[in-house]
């Protein structure tokens, strides 16, 4: 027994002394590659453009007939005008509506062609909140150090920088060597929509013979500064290789109903609290992705080398990882399919019982969960037998993107040559964009914003006092310029 103890002390010593020789190794991973050249962009004009496009409210709706589509026509005549070399060198169409396809040929029409994708449209002020805004949501006010407005960060910014940066390589006489594709969609900002401008778009592209593409780009990822003093001080770089689903499932309990005065022990709705309880009791289990374990692999890499001891030995830690993660919601949406209770209805009147008793349960699906399964789940864990349960609305999730391959290298060679401390990693996206609507045509569908910005304006998006940096404008502009040259190489 002795000798045991001292053989598992030997082994624990053992242990120690590979760890901690592990550790000093255990450093970001180095990828050769050729230094950048300069790009020169016009900044001036980039903001001048962004200012004037957020002056059109491009906002769509759930019923196309009640949408004001003037603004968006208005907005493709302002594009048209504003970028005279790319009206006479790229044909473009107009799709459903009012989304557009731009196409800019290559130098060889055998090759699978890149797209660029955005959307136009931009989510409506909050009725009441417009004083609210310090210069007008829709004015493009620009006071020198921001551009104010909805659409600033989402994301007229985005699609502005994109055609600066074809009209900025038409004015240097670039013609690339696949084919390339400008797709802005009319309705991203309405979910579940059936006349998706970006489903019009990729049916399009199918049409003209274009059955594969060999990359999008997209919105989606995001680039912050991360400066925690002794831990980390880094520029984070996520790109999303793939998005979560969303599904609103309603459940509903039928009762007998009456007046309130002569009630049960449990009216309709006191028996549809106990299935929430189960329900949200009952969550989706959390994994350890391999995406998330390469989050946290290339954030432990770059962390001081007494807390990379412990990194080093992530894998070890999963379960560790996991009860953590589960106890913080930006992180335990990482790692499972969520579950919202968001809405509730029973009777109409306090004095009436009711005879049904209804919520709405809103899910974000991991890849890999269907819709089906989130059904067969809420069946199963919430144990009423006659429990209704009625699909409202179903996306779902996209597959995973490769992380590989020359547009996924571009993003990143581009990203870790313009940062010297940048932390680059794939990523999980959480809201919807778009790209979901391509990756049937593609394997490699990637959303990144290349706008370094605090997380204080992250949380502007959507919300007052929407407004996007002006000394990002022309770091944007110089990223796709980079992007489409080096993306669209054979």
């Amino acid at each position: 027994m002795e000798y045991l103890g001292w053989g598992l002390l030997a082994l624990f010593c053992l242990f120690i002394v590979i760890t901690l020789i592990r550790a000093a190794f255990y450093k970001p991973k180095k990828f050769a590659s050729e230094p950048l050249g300069e790009e020169p962009v016009d900044a001036d004009r980039a903001a001048e453009h962004l200012s004037g496009a957020i002056q059109f409210k491009t906002i769509a709706g759930e019923i196309d007939d009640e949408v004001d589509w003037e603004p968006f026509y208005q907005f493709h005549d302002y594009l048209e005008k504003s970028y005279p070399l790319i009206a006479k060198n790229l044909s473009r169409e107009k799709i459903r509506r009012a989304s557009l396809l731009y196409h800019w040929k290559g130098k060889n029409p055998d090759l699978a062609p890149i797209a660029l994708l955005s959307h136009m449209d931009v989510v409506p002020v909050t009725e009441g909140t417009e004083n609210d805004w310090e210069h007008p949501a829709f004015s493009g006010y620009n006071d020198g150090e921001f551009i104010w407005g909805r659409g600033a960060m989402d994301m007229k910014n985005h699609l502005i920088c994109v055609m600066e940066a074809v009209e900025t390589l038409l004015e240097e006489g670039f013609v690339p060597e696949r084919d390339v594709y400008l797709c802005f969609g009319d309705n991203e900002e309405i979910l579940e929509n059936e006349a998706s401008g970006a489903r019009y778009l990729r049916l399009a592209l199918e049409e003209r013979g274009v059955k594969v593409l060999d990359s999008t780009i997209d919105e989606g990822g995001a680039m912050l500064e991360v400066d925690v003093k002794g831990v980390l001080n880094a520029t984070v770089a996520g790109v999303g290789i793939a998005e979560k689903g969303h599904c609103d499932i309603e459940i509903a309990v039928n009762a007998t109903g009456g007046h309130s005065s002569q009630p049960p022990n449990h009216t309709g709705l006191g028996d549809l609290a106990k299935v929430i309880q189960r329900i949200e009791k009952h969550q989706f289990k959390a994994k350890m992705t391999p995406l998330m374990r390469n989050i946290i692999d290339s954030a432990g890499r770059a962390l001081p080398y007494y807390l990379r001891i412990v990194m080093v030995n992530h894998r070890l830690l999963t379960p560790i990882l996991l009860a953590v993660m589960k106890q913080i919601p930006p992180a335990a949406c990482m790692v499972r399919t969520t579950t919202a209770v968001t809405q509730a209805q029973g009777s109409e009147a306090p004095n009436v019982l009711p005879q049904r008793a209804s919520a709405v349960i809103n899910f974000r699906m991991m890849p890999g969960t269907t819709t089906e399964d989130l059904v067969k789940h809420v069946r199963r864990v919430a144990r009423y037998k006659d429990l209704e349960i009625n699909v409202l609305s179903s996306n779902e999730a996209s597959k995973y993107s490769k992380t590989s391959g020359n547009a996924y290298e571009s993003i990143r060679r581009i990203v870790t040559n313009t940062f010297s401390n940048a932390v680059f990693a794939p990523f999980l996206v959480m809201g919807g964009t778009d790209t979901i609507k391509y990756d049937s045509i593609s394997e490699h569908c990637y959303r990144f914003s290349p706008f370094l910005v605090p997380v204080s304006l992250l949380l502007c998006t959507h919300a007052t006092n929407e407004r996007l940096p002006l000394n990002t404008l022309g770091e944007g502009v110089r990223f796709f310029k980079y992007y489409i040259k080096d993306a669209s190489k054979e």
